[in-house]
């Protein structure tokens, strides 16, 4: 059967980044602009963190949103739920400040094109634990425009993340496709390549590299941007 979808992977994939590097900026400003609310740095960042793992966890009752905001709303009570209007403003105003932490690749924006023109749907799967606003920011920040995907993956419209495989069986039904018509494109041996135990074709971007667990890479198609699009030519 043949493929109809791409699903390109965000961080570290479109958008070149450490994600160490990454993490401690961005948690950085966001204590920075929330301590004049009432959030000691130190405990907000734990706060995120173990909101964070909440929806790792996420079993698919509630949207990861909801799922954050619970774990959130139980460390700092409930009317820390009354404060969204000042994590919104951050991202409006200061996560831009965050792309200084990310590298650029000038072969993403022509690669995501040529397989646009080539006939190819494309899509978004990134680690929904970002509300969409962050997610719009960091593909403007690769060079892409969200208009360049039919859909890309938020906390607010997933209801489970990566590595479970219930992610992306979530994007296919969106997507109104089988696994056989998708190609899953990620840097991120055990969050993305998990997708091919679903039968979704893969490709793994090794520019930067993620693999946690040592895996053989070599069971997977893979190589830079001018390698996937060798790649998916010969999907045609």
């Amino acid at each position: 059967m043949s493929i109809k979808v791409v699903l390109f992977d965000l961080d570290g994939t479109l958008l070149p980044l450490d994600q160490e590097t990454f993490t401690k900026t961005y948690f950085g400003l966001l204590a920075q602009n929330l301590a004049p609310h009432g959030y000691e740095p130190q405990s907000l960042i734990q706060g995120i963190w173990a909101g964070t793992v909440a929806m790792v966890k996420n079993t698919g009752e509630k949207t990861n949103e909801e799922v954050f905001w619970d774990k959130f709303a139980s460390i700092f009570g409930e009317e820390s739920r009354n404060d969204l209007p000042y994590f919104d403003k951050f991202y409006q105003q200061d996560f831009d400040k965050v792309k200084i932490s990310c590298g650029f690749n000038s072969e993403v924006k022509n690669a995501v094109k040529t397989i646009k023109n080539m006939g190819f749907r494309t899509a978004l799967a990134t680690n929904p634990i970002f509300p969409a606003i962050a997610t719009e920011k960091r593909i403007k920040w690769a060079g892409l425009a969200p208009e360049d995907f039919e859909f890309y993956t938020t906390y607010e419209n997933a209801h489970f993340c990566k590595p479970n495989p219930k992610y992306y069986q979530e994007i296919l039904k969106s997507l109104d496709v089988t696994p056989e018509q998708c190609l899953m494109v990620g840097n991120d041996v055990t969050e993305d390549m998990i997708a091919s135990t679903l039968g979704i074709n893969v490709f793994l971007v090794t520019d930067c590299l993620i693999n946690r667990e040592n895996k053989d890479i070599s069971t997977y198609p893979h190589g830079n941007f001018p390698d996937l699009l060798d790649f998916v030519k010969t999907l045609r």
